[in-house]
């Protein structure tokens, strides 16, 4: 599965009105948002079209990121029915989010 790079204009038209969403806040010069990259792509794919998954890069999407308070990279947040209900900050294991995921699919 690939993210789908998202910035200020699209944002909120790729946030899912019902279903999950997770949103990876990062940069590419991040090194840890690297390393997330890949465990978000396969964990996008266990899930198949129950899951959007998007990447804001937030040199590109300054309005999205202080909308929702990013102060550190990474920051993953999960929107279920385009409400935010999860914000994690850091990089975490893939069980981590899994765990988060599985409370709302």
């Amino acid at each position: 599965m690939n993210m789908l790079a998202v910035n200020d204009r699209t944002f909120q038209e790729n946030v899912r009105k019902e279903g999950l969403t997770l949103v990876d806040f990062g940069a590419p010069w991040c090194p840890p948002c690297k390393v997330l990259k890949p465990i978000l792509d396969e964990l996008g794919g266990g899930y198949g079209d129950k899951l959007t998954v998007l990447e804001v890069n937030c040199d590109e999407a300054p309005e999205v990121a202080t909308q929702y308070g990013i102060m550190s990279m990474p920051t993953v947040i999960i929107f279920y029915n385009g409400e935010p209900v999860e914000k994690l900050v850091g990089l975490r294991p893939k069980s981590v989010y899994e765990s988060l995921l599985s409370r709302y699919a």
